[in-house]
C-alpha cells in the first residue's frame, strides 16, 4: 500500500502518478533505479524526496502489475 504517497491529477504532468506534493513521476524513479542508481542517489540528486516516498513508487509499481493477466510467449526456435 503506498499510504497515500502516490497521486494522480490529469493537471501535474499530464496525469502520470507521481510521488505526493512533487513533480516526480514513479515513472522517473523506476528509470532512476533501472540505470543503476540507488535509493541513496536518488535521495542526494532530489533532496525533497523521502525514502518513503521512493519505496512507495516501487510498491505502486508493483501494485500495477500484480494483477495483469499472465499470456504465454512463444519461445522462437
Amino acid at each position: 500500500m503506498t499510504n497515500g504517497l502516490i497521486t494522480s491529477d490529469p493537471k501535474i504532468m499530464i496525469g502520470k502518478p507521481i510521488i505526493a506534493g512533487t513533480r516526480i513521476t514513479v515513472e522517473l524513479i523506476l528509470e532512476k533505479l533501472m540505470s543503476g542508481d540507488s535509493i541513496a542517489d536518488i535521495l542526494d540528486a532530489y533532496p525533497h524526496l523521502t525514502r518513503q516516498g521512493i519505496e512507495a513508487a516501487i510498491e505502486f509499481a508493483r501494485e500495477s502489475v500484480a494483477d495483469l493477466s499472465v499470456y504465454p510467449v512463444p519461445v522462437a526456435a
